[in-house]
């Protein structure tokens, strides 16, 4: 009986202790520029698995957003601490004296740009006069659609209209439907679109493809009183990208378990982590370090940015230059990369499902 007593008694403080520990966590949310989470969430899911955020004491909670003009928003607001956000909308938020800015590049090459049903008579981004882009939401998608028309000489005030197509099945439905001619999204949900049965073509898109995308998004005054969780969410997400490139079918796997309720109903498991596959498949070379010519990872080159702002620019999407200093910053670059990135590779091609 005191055996069982004692047994009972320890077990209790291990519970004990191990509420305290969860209740000591920082409970962070980020925001998710879009309403729909994908397995581009891989690297947040496989740090929330591996208990990578645990271990710099955070508690994340991805909170789904329209685009990044909402994330922004939000931030603004102060609704949210972080998102990973777009760098347009940031641009237009700092002219309106937003005083806020991108200390981690998720994505170094450019995820956005501009695509058509495959079988659509227009072959070059001249041709799309007169007619309608379809868009996540009127945000990010919309300013660098804007960009891309001037650039082509276009009027993008006066020579297209955009209509809001929704996302992944929603954006097939009314592409079949032609309420729509072409799409100014990203890569993972052209990836949805093409999982609904929707095939899509690429234009030319050159002008922005080395331009970075999204990053870590906060207020500075974020930035200087939530240092710590800033850099433990950053770390967190840069094992996990290291993670999912290493082993993409893995993470995969990882995202379903950690947020069930986006496994689809009606379709096999097989055919569902295909499909997801190939959802992270789109998405994992604009992770790479590479595409913006980058070692560290979330290294915000000022170059691209600076270079990205004056594109904005020139094709008034942006109505007066930026510094690159108040968009980027690389300040927490070095702390955010003390990990053992041997390590992480090693369990990633190591890792099986439970």
């Amino acid at each position: 009986m005191k055996a069982i007593s004692t047994a009972l008694l320890v077990a209790g403080l291990i519970s004990a202790c191990s509420d305290l520990s969860q209740a000591q966590l920082s409970k962070v949310q980020v925001g998710y520029c879009a309403k729909t989470i994908t397995s581009s969430a891989a690297p947040y899911a496989v740090a929330m698995k591996m208990g990578w955020f645990k271990e710099e004491g955070l508690d994340v909670t991805l909170v789904p957003l329209a685009g990044s003009s909402d994330c922004v928003k939000n931030v603004t607001t102060r609704a949210i601490p972080f998102a990973v956000a777009a760098m347009e909308p940031l641009a237009v938020a700092r002219l309106q004296g937003v005083k806020a800015k991108i200390y981690y590049t998720a994505y170094q090459g450019n995820i956005f740009g501009l695509a058509v049903p495959a079988d659509s008579p227009v072959q070059q981004i001249t041709q799309l006069k007169g007619k309608r882009i379809g868009v996540i939401a009127m945000g990010g998608g919309v300013l660098v659609a804007k960009a891309l028309l001037a650039n082509a000489g276009l009027d993008p005030e006066k020579d297209v209209s955009f209509v809001v197509a929704g996302e992944g099945g929603q954006t097939a439905a009314v592409l079949r439907s032609k309420q729509v001619d072409a799409l100014s999204q990203f890569d993972t949900q052209y990836a949805l679109v093409e999982n609904a049965g929707v095939k899509l073509r690429m234009l030319d898109n050159s002008a922005i493809e080395r331009f970075p995308s999204n990053g870590f998004l906060a207020l500075e005054e974020t930035l200087s009183s939530r240092r710590r969780e800033a850099i433990g969410l950053a770390r967190g997400y840069a094992k996990g990208t290291m993670f999912a490139l290493a082993n993409p079918e893995a993470a995969v796997r990882i995202f379903y378990e950690v947020f069930p309720a986006q496994k689809p109903t009606g379709k096999d498991e097989g055919a569902a982590l295909r499909d997801e596959l190939k959802v992270l498949q789109a998405r994992l070379p604009q992770l790479r370090l590479e595409r913006g010519g980058v070692k560290r990872w979330g290294e915000n080159s000022e170059k691209n940015y600076a270079d990205y702002a004056d594109f904005l620019l020139k094709w008034g999407v942006i109505k007066q230059k930026v510094n690159v200093k108040d968009l980027v910053t690389n300040e927490l670059i070095d702390e955010i990369n003390k990990f053992d990135e041997s390590r992480i590779v090693a369990e990633a091609k190591a890792y099986r499902p439970h």
